[in-house]
C-alpha cells in the first residue's frame, strides 16, 4: 500500500468498516455472562445490537445451549438465517475455524476436519464471507496473554490454558485451493486471516496460477504463538506488503486491540472488536463487552474525522460479490504486477485496473 501526501486525511480515505467478533468461543458463559450470548434468540439479538452500535460486519460462531462453542452446521444455519431476517444489510462472516473450543476435559482445542470445514461452502442461507487460514500453523492464542488477561476465567485453568496453547491451524495447499473453489462456486468470498507476509505470499502465489480469481480481503491477525506479534515494525512490514487494491483489517487480543484499532482508523485500514478477541477496559477494572468496543471506535473515528461505514457502503468497500474472470484481471484489480509473459526481461510494471 503506498501513503502518498494527503494518505492520512479522513477526506481521502475510505470509510471506516468495524468488524465485530461478539461470540468469544474461547470463552466459557460464566466469564462474562452479561455479555456471552446463550440461546439462539440472544446471540441473533446480539448481532443486531452489533449492527446498530456500527459494526457492519460481523464474525460468526454459535454456541449450543449448554454454552460451549457448537460444531453444528444447522446451528450456523439458523443463526445466519435469524441474522439475515432482522439485518439483511450486515455482512455475515463465518469463522473458519467454526469452533476451536475443545470438547472434553482435557482435549485440544482444534479445528474440524477438512471435509466439514469444506462444508462451510454450503450453509444456507449462503454467508457473504468465510475467513481461511493458508499454511498450516501453530495457533498459540494464549501466547501473549498475560496473567491478568485470564484472572477468573475459564482460560485460568491449567488444562484449558494448555488446550488453547496447543492448538494448531490445518491448512495445506490441496485443502486451501479447493476450499477457495468451493466458496467461489457458491457466491461466497474468501477472507483471508493472514498471520505474516510469508501467507500474504503463497495468496499471491495462488492469483497468480489462476487457482484464487477473488478481491484481496484481509485480516492481519497480530495474535502472537506462531502469529505475528502487534508492533508497529511487523505492521509497517505487512501493510507494505499489501498491494494497492486489497482490503486490510487488523487483529489481535487483550489489551493491544484499541492501540491497533487506532493505528488502522488513523492509516485508512479497518478495525475488529469483540470478546473474541478482547474482554477488558485498557485499566483491566472491568469488563467490557462488544456493543461498547464498537461505541467506543465509532466514537474515537469521528474524533478522527474518518466516517464510519453503513452497511451498504462497506458491501462496497470489502467487495461483496466481486469474482474475477482469470488470474490476469485478478492481479490488475488487487494492485499486483502483472505475470511475466514468455521472454520478457526486466521487472513488469504494475497492471493497471480497469
Amino acid at each position: 500500500m503506498n501513503f502518498t501526501d494527503g494518505s492520512l486525511f479522513p477526506e481521502n480515505q475510505q470509510k471506516l468498516v468495524i468488524t465485530a467478533a461478539p461470540y468469544g468461543p474461547e470463552w466459557m458463559p460464566a466469564d462474562f455472562p452479561e455479555d456471552i450470548a446463550v440461546s439462539m434468540e440472544a446471540q441473533i439479538q446480539k448481532a443486531v445490537d452489533c449492527y446498530n452500535a456500527g459494526a457492519t460486519v460481523l464474525h460468526a460462531h454459535v454456541r449450543e445451549l449448554d454454552g460451549k462453542g457448537s460444531k453444528r452446521l444447522s446451528k450456523f444455519n439458523e443463526l445466519l438465517a435469524g441474522i439475515r431476517a432482522r439485518v439483511p444489510d450486515l455482512i455475515l462472516q463465518v469463522g473458519g475455524s467454526i469452533s476451536f473450543a475443545p470438547e472434553n476435559e482435557g482435549d485440544v482445542a482444534k479445528w474440524l476436519s477438512d471435509d466439514t470445514r469444506h462444508m462451510l461452502a454450503e450453509l444456507k442461507p449462503a454467508p457473504d464471507q468465510v475467513t481461511i487460514a493458508i499454511n498450516s500453523n501453530q495457533m498459540n492464542v494464549v501466547e501473549q496473554m498475560c496473567a491478568a488477561d485470564i484472572a477468573g476465567t475459564s482460560l485460568a485453568d491449567p488444562d484449558n490454558y494448555r488446550a488453547y496453547r496447543e492448538m494448531t491451524i490445518p491448512a495445506g495447499p490441496e485443502w486451501v485451493e479447493e476450499h477457495i473453489r468451493r466458496l467461489s462456486n457458491n457466491k461466497i468470498q474468501t477472507h483471508f486471516q493472514l498471520a505474516n507476509i510469508a501467507q500474504l505470499e503463497t495468496v499471491e502465489r495462488m492469483m497468480r496460477r489462476n487457482v484464487c480469481n477473488v478481491p484481496l480481503i484481509v485480516t492481519w491477525v497480530a495474535i502472537g504463538g506462531g502469529f505475528e506479534a502487534p508492533n508497529v515494525y511487523n505492521l509497517a512490514n505487512f501493510v507494505r506488503a499489501c498491494p494497492d487494491g486489497s482490503v486490510l483489517t487488523l487483529e489481535t487480543s487483550m489489551l493491544n486491540v484499541l492501540p491497533l484499532n487506532i493505528m488502522a482508523i488513523a492509516m485508512g485500514l479497518h478495525v475488529r472488536c469483540g470478546i473474541e478477541d478482547n474482554i477488558w477496559t485498557q485499566r483491566r477494572d472491568r469488563k467490557m463487552g462488544s456493543v461498547e468496543q464498537i461505541e467506543q471506535l465509532v466514537r474515537l473515528s469521528r474524533e478522527f474525522g474518518r466516517d464510519v461505514a453503513n452497511g451498504k457502503e462497506a458491501r462496497e468497500i470489502y467487495k461483496i460479490g466481486t469474482f474475477y474472470k482469470d488470474a490476469d484481471e485478478t492481479l490488475a484489480m488487487n494492485g499486483f504486477a502483472p505475470n511475466r509473459k514468455p521472454g520478457q526481461k526486466g521487472f513488469t510494471q504494475l497492471a493497471r485496473a480497469t
